[in-house]
């Protein structure tokens, strides 16, 4: 089976660093212009062009999101910054914007386009039109199901290459085009700059007599007691448009034969360990795929590698269904894991065996912990770890922030990454 490519998030330099060490195809990232996720690190000029040149000398590839909903004003400032784009290498321009894509054509002939999942490209016919229009790629919208993109691929262009996201958090609204954000605070979510209210956590009070509506109650967000909306609740509170964040690792084989072009993993707004141990998993899922070897075993293991990183409980959303209640998450908008992120190798020292560790949370002289590895399968477990400074002497634990301390371990490299399972 043709092996996948598998598109990864790189919110700054080093999470992109880390995407590709742990087996992505091809990163995406924004610029500090026109992008959709304003609150990630994204790259300056100068940044995206020592990306572009990093990537390319791993014979990979980049793609930078122009994808906002453009007003006038962002339209007249676009031409330079796409000619920009293209002089330093970028591989695709992911957008939504149909002026956006216009002005991409018109600006850059022969740079490839990425139509956004935020076009809601929902069948065959539209993958047509954005193809006759430019387009070499569409990003599906993520409320179809694995017939629909079957069908999809069978009936598009040949030469049309189709994304779908397989993991990361869902939005409320169709694909992303959410109004909520801008009506209640005013930050506008198709400009990049969400304050997710689909998170908030919501209480009701009796509704005022002289209210319009009658009967029900009030719904309060928590920080926000003086403005209100008119719903309903139980004891537990109102999460009413809160998602469970969508995990396709199972399905990764289906989709594969299906003809799908590219895996899409949401996140640049998540850690170094996030990328690194999403990445990992989806990567030993195409590879084995490819190699015929996808037993429930595998994907079991994968999966419970994917529990070990900061979530909302999973859901294959649209996949096999029309989702209801099952794919909301009611009781709560906090997130689980399994797993603490611990801290970075740097160097390894065969000699010694020993490692020289960044923290990232606190580890104590006595903990279990687990190595990951990229291009490995499974973690290395050590149990009743020791724990020395720079200069090898024994310290209890690793409380400062980005402290540097040193490990044993019978194997390592730079880029490793240790984590501490929760207790």
């Amino acid at each position: 089976m043709k092996k996948t490519e598998l598109l990864a998030p790189a919110g700054d330099f080093e999470k992109m660093k880390y995407a590709l060490h742990y087996g992505a195809d091809a990163v995406y990232c924004a610029g500090k212009r026109f992008g959709m996720r304003s609150n990630a690190g994204n790259f300056t000029d100068e940044e995206l062009a020592a990306a572009a040149e990093y990537v390319h000398s791993l014979g990979k590839r980049i793609y930078v999101t122009v994808n906002i909903t453009a007003g006038n004003d962002d339209i007249a400032e676009l031409p330079e910054y796409v000619r920009y784009l293209d002089s330093i290498g970028i591989d695709h321009l992911i957008a939504a914007d149909p002026g956006v894509i216009l002005t991409i054509r018109e600006t850059a002939p022969d740079m490839k386009i990425s139509v956004s999942t935020q076009a809601n490209t929902q069948n065959w016919k539209s993958c047509e039109f954005w193809h006759r229009n430019g387009a070499g790629r569409i990003v599906l919208a993520r409320e179809l199901g694995l017939s629909d993109i079957t069908e999809i691929v069978q009936k598009s262009p040949e030469d049309l290459e189709i994304e779908v996201f397989v993991h990361g958090a869902m939005c409320i609204s169709n694909s992303g085009r959410c109004l909520l954000s801008n009506y209640m605070t005013g930050r506008d979510a198709n400009k990049g700059d969400c304050a997710q209210p689909c998170r908030w956590n919501y209480s009701l009070r009796p509704g005022d007599p002289g209210d319009e509506v009658a009967g029900g109650a009030d719904l309060i967000e928590r920080e926000r007691p003086d403005q209100k909306w008119h719903i309903e609740e139980d004891e537990r509170g109102s999460f009413i448009f809160n998602s469970k964040d969508l995990c396709l690792i199972d399905k990764i084989p289906e989709l594969m034969e299906a003809g799908v072009t590219s895996f899409k993993i949401e996140g640049r707004m998540k850690s170094i360990y996030y990328v690194a141990t999403v990445v990992s998993a989806y990567r030993q899922m195409i590879d084995a795929a490819a190699a015929g070897e996808t037993e429930p075993e595998t994907a079991a293991m994968l999966r419970a590698e994917l529990e070990k990183v900061s979530h909302r409980d999973y859901t294959t959303a649209f996949y096999d269904r029309k989702t209801d209640e099952r794919d909301q998450n009611y009781g709560s908008s906090s997130y689980v894991r399994s797993c603490d992120y611990a801290g970075l190798v740097l160097e390894y020292d065969e000699k010694t065996g020993t490692a020289l560790v960044e923290q990232r949370n606190k580890l104590m002289a006595g903990d279990d912990i687990e190595l990951l590895r990229a291009g490995k399968s499974g973690f290395l477990e050590l149990k009743d770890i020791e724990l020395f400074d720079e200069e090898m002497r024994p310290i209890e634990s690793t409380p400062h922030a980005k402290m540097r301390f040193r490990i044993r371990l019978p194997e390592a490299a730079p880029m490793d990454i240790l984590r501490r399972p929760v207790i």
